[in-house]
């Protein structure tokens, strides 16, 4: 993960002046952005990830019977509503 820090100011009416609305008004702000590295995952991630797809509890979801869905189920998200 990559981290942004950024101090900044927000104004009178409490925005930051990478137009982000804040509660605090005429303050000193510190941001903080993180970015996931494309591809990148931590190490405990990928422990996590390989001991799921190892661990004979789940070997359930392999059987037929488990396979009730199809793409064709459901409605697609429409996210700009």
């Amino acid at each position: 993960m990559k981290a942004i820090e950024i101090n900044t100011k927000t104004d009178k009416f409490g925005n930051l002046r990478v137009d982000y609305p804040l509660n605090k008004k005429d303050s000193t702000v510190r941001i903080i952005i993180l970015l996931e590295e494309e591809g990148e995952e931590s190490e405990e991630e990928k422990r996590w990830l390989y001991s799921i797809q190892n661990n004979p509890a789940f070997d359930f979801l392999n059987e037929p019977e488990e396979d009730i869905y199809s793409q064709t189920d459901g409605e697609p998200i429409n996210d700009k509503e």
